[in-house]
């Protein structure tokens, strides 16, 4: 079997392309190789986590659905007839599973511990820089679809044809919600005093 370069910088660079690399990755997975499942994991939980916490706003929960997910993966990678679709597929497990638990949050009331942990520390801004901390604060005010449209595509890097796919809309609809999504981010911004 061919030796595959995998490295942690997803889509960019390494032996082959990002596509094929996952593609290989899957493959291997379903004849069998654990190993492969661990450089799958590898080169997918740390934008996987990022996409979960942007979404769910906690780190600690982010965590959890994570764990959601690698076993949604585990169950179903035998059965992903397009291995080379592979990253849409996991984003859309993610999606289902961040919105599944979003639906149970929404029927019961939060914690205060909850609301304590969302408030976003002040004063150690840098001037005329929006720090992560900042981002993610006005990321967190955004409605789901904005917000949801904003990670994959600006920090997950995912292209316009996936972010489609795992959104389940035209690619004409994430481009008007990333349009409107970059205005309402702007907007919540620049009420806050950071120039965006």
């Amino acid at each position: 079997m061919p030796t595959v370069c995998v490295t942690d910088d997803v889509g960019r660079g390494g032996a082959v392309s990002g596509d094929v690399r996952d593609g290989l990755l899957v493959v291997r997975c379903q004849l069998g190789e654990r190993e492969a499942f661990r450089e799958l994991v590898g080169v997918w939980h740390a934008p996987l986590r990022r996409y979960l916490q942007g979404m769910a706003g906690s780190p600690h929960l982010a965590d959890d659905l994570a764990q959601e997910v690698w076993i949604a993966v585990v169950r179903g990678l035998p059965r992903l007839r397009q291995p080379e679709r592979f990253t849409p597929w996991l984003f859309t497990i993610a999606r289902r599973t961040v919105t599944d638990h979003l639906r149970q949050a929404y029927r019961a009331p939060a914690t205060p511990l909850e609301e304590a942990a969302a408030v976003v520390a002040e004063g150690d801004e840098l001037s005329g820089v929006l720090t992560t901390m900042q981002i993610e604060a006005g990321l967190s005010e955004l409605p789901p679809p904005e917000r949801e449209v904003l990670i994959l595509f600006h920090l997950e890097d995912l292209p316009l044809a996936a972010c489609a796919e795992v959104l389940g809309v035209a690619p004409g609809t994430v481009k008007s919600r990333l349009h409107r999504a970059r205005r309402m981010l702007r907007t919540i911004l620049a009420e806050r005093g950071y120039e965006a």
